[in-house]
């Protein structure tokens, strides 16, 4: 079966993506744009009637930065550290069905330029290692991998593996070196929503939009900081798409293997070759990404 997609969430650099060439046309008369915008209107204005309240915007706002910059100062200071996740991805068909693509897996770091990463679906299961010179992308499932020179920072991998493999470590906006300014980057609102529940950990709860998006995140109260919730809902997307990664085993410190040995009868592929092995993609082979709305 293969499902058709026109607009999704895809959680590159934790990023909702908004997928827009089309193998499928998703155009509405004119009279029916016009309705859906005053459908539109109307929904907008009873959600800010149930908007919750903040003690004011003022001290809501300062409160929620001091605290995304806390956690983002703690986590530069992390030397190393590791995690597993689960995340879930959503991306909606042209019949405006929404999917979800769920996926767990571990992160293990060494600032400035050392990362491990696994992903593990119902159709993948991939390694992301980098030693600070060399990339490594390895699917388990086809013993096959593809290693390509990117010495640098982690930062640096992160944009490199955006824009020349079209490729994400998890999570990527939590793991650069100044997580405050990138999420904040196009933020024009800001709310302290108060505390929260993640896996029995008590949280502060901020809530922030963007041009595009709108995005959560959930912080551990406390000396450590982390983040325990991240959620972007996607804006401009036929039914409002949602990425959420969950974190969980946190640690501070330790130490991590950072190179990779191919395993027995391990096939190495040119890295213009990666889109060969799709599963190291974020969409099973299934999916078909078609037009906007």
């Amino acid at each position: 079966m293969t499902h058709r997609i026109h607009g999704g969430l895809l959680p590159a650099a934790a990023m909702a993506l908004t997928v827009a060439s089309g193998l499928s046309s998703c155009s509405k008369p004119a009279e029916q744009n016009a309705a859906q915008a005053n459908a539109t209107e109307e929904n907008a204005g009873a959600q800010e009637a149930t908007e919750p309240a903040a003690p004011s915007n003022d001290q809501s706002t300062q409160n929620a930065k001091a605290l995304l910059k806390k956690m983002s100062d703690y986590l530069a200071a992390q030397k190393a550290f590791s995690l597993s996740y689960d995340s879930v991805f959503e991306v909606v068909s042209d019949q405006h069905q929404k999917f979800q693509i769920a996926t767990s897996g571990t992160v293990d770091m060494s600032r400035p330029d050392k990362i491990r990463a696994t992903r593990k679906s119902g159709f993948t299961d991939t390694e992301t290692v980098f030693d600070g010179k060399t990339l490594t992308i390895y699917g388990k499932g086809k013993n096959a991998y593809v290693q390509a020179e990117v010495p640098g920072t982690v930062d640096n991998l992160i944009d490199q593996l955006r824009d020349r493999f079209h490729r994400q470590l998890p999570g990527a906006d939590l793991l650069g070196s100044n997580v405050y300014d990138t999420l904040m980057t196009d933020v024009t609102d800001v709310k302290d929503l108060g505390s929260g529940v993640v896996g029995g950990q008590e949280c502060d709860h901020l809530a922030f939009r963007a041009k595009d998006t709108d995005w959560q995140i959930w912080i551990a109260q406390g000396a450590n900081p982390y983040p325990c919730r991240y959620v972007i809902t996607s804006k401009g997307v036929d039914q409002a798409p949602q990425f959420t990664m969950t974190i969980r085993d946190w640690k501070a410190g330790g130490a991590a293997d950072f190179g990779f040995k191919p395993p027995a009868g391990a096939t190495k592929l040119d890295a213009k070759d990666l889109e060969t092995l799709k599963e190291t993609s974020d969409l099973p082979e299934n999916y078909k990404i078609g037009a906007a709305k």
